[in-house]
């Protein structure tokens, strides 16, 4: 008898500590729901034949995403692939005064502040106040093991939460991709992306962004892109609507075991360097090739990635720290983060949106000149124009012009300067054919499209 009153004990304690975390996790959904928001998409995009080639025609399509709401005044972080080529943006917000019923909701449209392909993210705008919001953790923090929450609309069904684990803090999905995203088993699935995966408090801790699957639906491998390197494009991405990204001017490599024992490092895994640019800031500091890295802002460095993922984290003019072996001997560097030369995201910051766009294109372009030149490779001409930026709010239009890019004439005419671009757009009439004469990564192409 004594036995069974033991059984029973226990199975009555596991039920209480269940039925707590159930309460919990109910609590949380209340509270967190209402910042997560519902993104439906109208956008043009290109035909492809059955063997993805694409056609020469485009589509009116749908799509939808998920996205969070992380200032009351309606900003709003998703990723750049859900609102990518749109043309028009809806967000569904819970509607606060109707809050006894979980489907009322206000509809929005929403502009693009600004989009970052190489981390997947984008932040929105709507025009509201005293919206609810959530708040980043620090990503760095996140330990495998720990219970998450995956907040979003997979497949159009709004406000779906699943719960799982963080299967690993740290996964690389390519070795020349600096980004390192958090793996969890929370099922995530098509319209899930750019809504928070959530730690235990209803913090942002990522970003969901991916899954791996071969059927399609989830199979219990997402990905999301850490709260560290979110917050840090969305500060960007709000102050100036574009990325600068840092460099400190090295070339970072995993040390592998015939690396250690032929250069005597005693050291795998580790990251050593194998080059310090000329002229950079890393040479400045006093870093030199075959420096071994032992450390960055006091944390341990174990993998040249995350070498790269450091200056994801950091601002142009920010200083890292650097903790050294050079032979026997242990030193600290501090090396200040440097644009990236010759970066045509620099074009961005000498133009202004009503001055230097060219709507008909989908552009921001300049005048090809000599403040130009400084954030461009060596041209085949001097006298063309430059797109400086795609904005997103016209990237629809844009016929696949890239920052960077020189245009050096429309269908049969010259073009030399800005004016004589929107000149020659001027001349024509909708569904008129233009031909643009580009340079692009040092080549000459032409781009096609008929005017709309």
């Amino acid at each position: 008898m004594g036995i069974r009153n033991a059984e029973a004990q226990t199975v009555r304690k596991h039920a209480s500590v269940l039925a707590d975390f159930s309460a919990a996790v109910q609590e949380l959904c209340d509270s967190v729901s209402p910042a997560v928001v519902q993104i439906d998409v109208r956008l043009r995009a290109p035909v492809e034949n059955e063997e993805g080639r694409r056609t020469g025609f485009v589509s009116n399509q749908r799509a939808s995403g998920s996205g969070v709401i992380v200032d009351g005044t309606g900003y709003i972080i998703t990723n750049a692939h859900v609102v990518e080529g749109s043309r028009e943006i809806d967000v569904s917000v819970a509607d606060a005064s109707n809050a006894a019923r979980k489907d009322a909701h206000k509809h929005y449209p929403a502009r693009v502040i600004g989009t970052d392909k190489e981390t997947d993210l984008a932040v929105l705008k709507i025009d509201a106040d005293n919206l609810p919001t959530l708040s980043f953790r620090d990503s760095d923090k996140l330990r495998q093991g720990e219970i998450v929450f995956a907040l979003g609309s997979p497949l159009g069904l709004e406000n779906t939460l699943t719960v799982g684990y963080v299967s690993a803090a740290s996964r690389q999905l390519k070795a020349d991709q600096p980004v390192a995203y958090i793996q969890t088993d929370a099922p995530i699935n098509p319209g899930n992306s750019g809504g928070p995966l959530l730690d235990i408090d209803g913090k942002i801790a990522g970003i969901n962004t991916m899954i791996i699957s071969q059927s399609g639906g989830s199979e219990g491998i997402g990905f999301a892109i850490p709260a560290n390197i979110a917050r840090r494009v969305y500060e960007q991405l709000r102050k100036e609507g574009h990325i600068h990204r840092g460099t400190i001017g090295v070339v970072a490599q995993d040390i592998n075991p015939v690396m250690s024992q032929g250069l005597g490092l005693n050291r795998h895994p580790g990251v050593i360097l194998s080059d310090v640019l000329p002229h950079g800031a890393a040479e400045a500091a006093g870093l030199e090739p075959g420096d071994v890295v032992l450390a960055i802002d006091g944390r341990e460095v174990t993998e040249a990635r995350q070498v790269q993922a450091a200056m994801l984290q950091r601002g142009i003019g920010e200083n890292i720290t650097l903790d050294i072996q050079r032979g026997g001997e242990k030193l600290q560097k501090s090396v200040a983060i440097m644009e990236r030369p010759n970066s045509p995201l620099a074009l961005a910051d000498l133009v202004s949106s009503q001055a230097n766009l060219v709507k008909e294109l989908g552009i921001l372009a300049l005048t090809l000149d000599e403040k130009v030149t400084p954030s461009l490779r060596e041209t085949r001409r001097l006298n063309g124009v430059v797109v400086a930026a795609i904005p997103a709010e016209y990237a629809a239009l844009n016929p696949g012009l890239k920052a960077g890019d020189v245009i050096y004439s429309l269908n049969t005419t010259k073009i030399g300067s800005l004016e004589d671009l929107r000149s020659a757009l001027v001349a024509l009439k909708t569904g008129d054919p233009v031909v643009l004469l580009v340079e692009s990564d040092g080549t000459l192409g032409y781009v096609s499209l008929k005017l709309e």
